[in-house]
């Protein structure tokens, strides 16, 4: 197995599944501190906010060639993640207790998009030169795969792993946050 075929292997079968578990740990973590009671829907939706940051150009690096456009959509994603997360850190931390499990998710959350980042960018390394050299011509468009990184198959499957692991949950959290501020007539912000 070559090393490229190698690296694509690691993000589709560790990092991605990895980043899916620590976001199933911190909405643990944010049920257990009744978020719904503490810091509300306001930092709910930043969570999901922060799930859409990194998941639409996960399906974007799976379906689509990687080029100048998929980059420069993935480090714009990257860099308002980041901006997000330091947010929700900002507003949480004076209304609810972040464990140090949670703390540890936090880690992963956080760091796991960066080396998936770097990991496509090493992969296709001839995109980023060009990317840094504003060779753009032709690379600006989304280029559909006649397979799909991972194969047929790796789809649905992992996005019905995200949808257990993350979509439900952070949808439950949602509701439940926005049951509770309206149960208790607070703004539901």
């Amino acid at each position: 197995m070559d090393t490229q075929v190698l690296l694509i292997h690691v993000l589709l079968y560790v990092f991605l599944p990895l980043w899916g578990l620590a976001g199933f740990a911190d909405w643990c973590c944010h049920r257990a501190t009744r978020i719904e009671e503490t810091s509300g829907l306001k930092e709910s939706l930043m969570h999901s906010l922060m799930g859409l940051q990194v998941g639409i150009p996960i399906i974007v690096c799976l379906l689509f060639r990687i080029n100048v456009l998929v980059l420069l959509i993935c480090l714009l994603a990257w860099v308002l993640h980041e901006a997000v997360a330091h947010w929700d850190v900002h507003y949480a931390a004076p209304r609810r207790r972040i464990s140090i499990w949670e703390m540890h998710a936090h880690s992963y959350l956080a760091s796991l998009p960066l080396y998936m980042l770097a990991m496509i960018m090493v992969i296709n390394w001839p995109v980023v030169v060009d990317l840094v050299t504003f060779a753009w011509q032709g690379q600006l468009r989304l280029v559909p795969l006649d397979v799909p990184h991972g194969g047929e198959r790796y789809l649905p499957y992992y996005l019905t792993f995200m949808a257990l692991l993350c979509v439900f949950p952070y949808l439950e959290e949602n509701l439940r946050c926005l049951r509770h501020a309206l149960k208790h007539g607070s703004q539901p912000s």
